[in-house]
């Protein structure tokens, strides 16, 4: 679905507060024609796919820039001549010299890996012939024979331009005035041939992408503001994307939209646990599956639910991260506050209907 007018993006608030806004990578919330195109959702510059489904493949015949179609000369027909996560970066590098004297507010959707796992030879060689290698045979992504080295090597990459970011804004005299976050959107995947299991993706969590246990939905969060978050930091404060944009309106002194979930994770950060809100409970739902999947995250207890109408499985996660133990049925009376959370915490919506 694509955003609607009325749907307000911490971008659109950040213009008003008088940054400059920029976005590079992958959008998905609304193509060209529609009300949720970037430009048309405080983004001052677009560079990269305005559409999901052409995300998933590096040698795309086109990208956008701003509401302009640039056609990418060598990706004809196949070709591969113009790997696009090369041209993001370098215009989200870019885009940081240009506002280097101004407020700025940088989106960087990076796109790798993902799905077709392809990187460019030089990212290749790193790690060609390191791996036992089973070629993917899929019939979807066009990816690599060797689909461990070539994700190794788009991880690789993925880190070498975001060093990139790091020492660009050094050289600029910036770092100190930019808070830079780094985070991922889903535990790990199994498209194009990626073995999680192989790289022990999800650690000591149970599950990957599309799974409602910690390993689908518990993902890193890096902070660095020199001078301001303390090096090495770590914390337990329990925070999900949603608090991201009344965080970014703390960082630029405004007040936040009424009526949102998110609470402002900024004291944590700044190494003030005392101040920090906690939330009561935070809730997900999956609907890619025969039946809503739904979960809650309520202090130490972790509840899933694979059908709205089944049982619950409850985890302690102080005791348990990997989530092997249910505990539902030594525990009714936690149970019994968790399914009032699951059947009141999300909102009716016409198209997301739960699915029993």
């Amino acid at each position: 679905m694509e955003l609607r007018p009325e749907d307000v993006t911490v971008a659109e608030i950040l213009k008003s507060a008088g940054y400059t806004t920029g976005a590079f990578g992958k959008w998905s919330l609304g193509v060209a024609e529609t009300t949720g195109a970037p430009w048309k959702k405080g983004i001052d510059e677009w560079y990269g796919y305005l559409n999901q489904g052409r995300a998933h493949f590096y040698y795309p015949p086109f990208l956008y820039h701003n509401d302009k179609k640039v056609m990418l000369k060598g990706n004809e027909e196949g070709q591969r001549q113009q790997y696009s996560h090369d041209l993001i970066a370098e215009k989200a590098l870019e885009f940081v010299v240009q506002n280097k004297d101004r407020p700025f507010f940088l989106y960087w959707a990076i796109t790798i890996p993902h799905a077709e796992l392809l990187v460019p030879e030089d990212s290749m060689r790193l790690f060609r012939g390191r791996y036992p290698e089973k070629p993917y045979v899929g019939t979807h992504y066009a990816s690599q024979a060797e689909p461990r080295a070539a994700f190794a090597g788009m991880v690789t990459r993925m880190d070498r331009d975001i060093g990139r970011l790091l020492k660009s804004l050094e050289d600029l005299g910036i770092a100190e005035d930019t808070i830079v976050m780094f985070s991922s959107d889903n535990g790990p995947h199994r498209e194009g041939g990626h073995d999680p299991e192989f790289f022990d993706s999800s650690g000591p969590l149970r599950g990957i992408k599309r799974d409602l246990y910690e390993g689908g939905i518990r993902v890193p969060l890096i902070a660095r503001w020199p001078g301001r978050i303390q090096p090495h930091a770590t914390s337990f404060h329990i925070s999900a994307f949603w608090d991201f944009l009344p965080t970014a309106c703390a960082l630029a002194e405004i007040p936040p939209p009424e009526g949102i979930d998110g609470l402002s994770f900024l004291p944590v950060m700044l190494g003030d646990e005392g101040a920090q809100k906690e939330h009561a409970f935070l809730y997900w739902e999956f609907h890619e599956r025969e039946t809503t999947e739904q979960a809650v995250r309520m202090g130490r207890w972790k509840a899933v639910r694979h059908n709205p109408s089944g049982p619950v499985e409850l985890y302690d996660l102080e005791s348990d991260k990997g989530e092997t133990k249910d505990i539902a049925g030594q525990n009714p009376e936690i149970v019994k506050n968790i399914r009032v959370v699951l059947d009141q915490a999300r909102t009716p919506h016409e198209i997301w209907k739960l699915k029993s």
